[in-house]
């Protein structure tokens, strides 16, 4: 009885106290606004913060060890890409990526990379460069017109306000500020390559958005330059594409046509293949045609307290728990871990063989052009006949080689330039690899006919001379890694 008459007195007073404390009267939630026009993710995180503490993660490290090939911010250590793929090193001389090519962190480190980067070849494009790292492009390629694309980068970037000159992908980049609904921004990128394949970007289906957000920058892009190597433009490569069926052979042709550098080792004027995420993904993947979405697999859904919310840590989903996979296949993480491990070996395996003989083709394209500058001293006539037989390169070999080989370089750099080591389309990548290693081989056998009815001898072997290229690069004296080399996981390049 005492007992129940304490509990009793115990939940009287307690009631008591509430009553006392009762709170006051309820009045109407009033939601933070985000102004139109408003770039910066702190004034986002007022109205959204789940989503902005979510996006704020991409700042820190993602967990070590769990790509084994996609390594970009490990436990807070950037991995050098040329030491990774030391062909790299021989191919993209003579380019500001021969210098200094990182794997990359994530979304919040895109523009603090490039501004890290000591050697300013890597800016030498201009302001054209901004165009997807900084969510103020738009507003930039507005207020400058061409001057964007051709003033100095140090220049267009001064513009940006001073709190976010090293602000990356931000919420405005994919978020229309109202009710934060998917949207596209750059327009001047996006929007034009979208017409260019019949595609109206102001109906995008919402789906079709969970995409297309990810494809302002996930994509390859074109440079065109004046004659004064001054950037004039930036377009995506889709022209006589159509969406789902964005080729390699598209994407090559347009490259082919805009020359942003010169290769050392070759002499060739080239153009370049930037990360084309979803160019390889939306051509005819299983993923795409089972109508899977970028956000489906790097955005998953998850839990934060009572509500749902998709994870903007945006990252590989090895990385997070394959949380996007399991949504869809009934298999256990590690099974489905395995299946990619699957994936991206043939990938490598593949890469490293079209790497090397693409570097091979080069070396030999060095060694005829030096037999054909010897036969220019000699006559004063490029290619003239010879004289007191003195050695020529066939024209007509050389020309046929050099067309194969600039099929293999791009279709090389295509697949090693896109992030996901061939998972977003398998059979896609090892097309496009097998392509270029036949390519390759037919430069190299054109050029060792030239070559020997020139009458230099060739060695079974030809030494690639990669520390020349790798070692001492740019302001940095950057030097190769051994321990960070990525090489072929069955060992058949070794035999080569």
């Amino acid at each position: 009885m005492k007992r129940w008459l304490s509990s009793a007195c115990m939940l009287a007073a307690g009631a008591a106290s509430w009553w006392a404390c009762s709170p006051p009267e309820a009045k109407p939630v009033r939601p933070v606004k985000v102004s139109v026009g408003e770039i910066d993710p702190a004034e986002w995180g007022k109205a959204w913060p789940l989503h902005y503490v979510s996006w704020a993660l991409t700042r820190e490290p993602s967990p070590a060890g769990s790509s084994r090939y996609k390594r970009g911010f490990d436990a807070r250590k950037t991995y050098d890409k040329l030491s990774e793929y030391p062909y790299l090193a021989l191919l993209f001389d003579g380019w500001g990526f021969g210098v200094e090519y990182n794997e990359p962190r994530g979304h919040s480190w895109m523009l603090e990379e490039q501004v890290q980067v000591v050697d300013k070849s890597r800016m030498k494009a201009g302001g054209v460069c901004l165009s997807c790292k900084t969510p103020y492009a738009s507003r930039l390629r507005k207020e400058l017109g061409g001057d964007y694309y051709r003033k100095p980068f140090e220049e267009v970037h001064g513009r940006i306000p001073e709190k976010h000159r090293l602000l990356g992908a931000a919420c405005s980049d994919c978020h229309e500020h109202t009710a934060a609904g998917l949207r596209i921004d750059r327009d001047f990128t996006l929007g034009a390559a979208l017409r260019s394949i019949g595609k109206d970007p102001s109906k995008l289906h919402p789906v079709e958005l969970r995409s297309l957000v990810c494809a302002q920058c996930h994509v390859t892009y074109c440079i065109p330059k004046d004659k004064e190597k001054k950037s004039v433009g930036l377009f995506f490569p889709w022209q006589g594409a159509k969406d789902g069926r964005i080729a390699v052979e598209t994407v090559i042709a347009h490259a082919r046509k805009n020359h942003e550098w010169t290769q050392s080792v070759t002499g060739f004027p080239l153009g370049f293949i930037r990360h084309p995420e979803y160019e390889l993904f939306s051509n005819d993947s299983p993923h795409w045609k089972a109508g899977a979405a970028c956000a489906d697999c790097h955005m998953p859904y998850q839990r934060a307290g009572s509500y749902k919310i998709s994870d903007h840590r945006i990252m590989s989903p090895l990385k997070n728990g394959l949380r996007g996979c399991v949504q869809c296949h009934p298999e256990t993480p590690e099974w489905l871990r395995e299946r990619v491990y699957a994936t991206q070996d043939r990938t490598v395996s593949l890469l490293n063989r079209a790497g090397y003989a693409t570097a091979v083709a080069a070396k030999l394209f060095e060694l005829a052009n030096r037999e054909r500058s010897r036969d220019k001293t000699r006559t004063g006539v490029p290619d003239a006949a010879s004289v007191g037989g003195a050695s020529r390169i066939d024209q007509a070999l050389y020309a046929g080689a050099k067309g194969f080989y600039e099929e293999a370089f791009y279709r090389l750099v295509f697949v090693g330039a896109e992030n996901s080591v061939g998972f977003h389309n398998p059979a896609e990548a090892l097309r496009v690899l097998g392509d270029a290693v036949a390519y390759a081989g037919k430069a190299e056998a054109l050029l060792r006919q030239a070559l020997a009815q020139a009458g230099v001898k060739v060695p079974a072997k030809v030494d690639l001379e990669l520390p020349k290229h790798l070692d001492g690069r740019g302001e940095r004296k950057l030097m190769f890694d051994p321990a960070v080399e990525i090489k072929d996981p069955f060992g058949t390049q070794a035999a080569f």
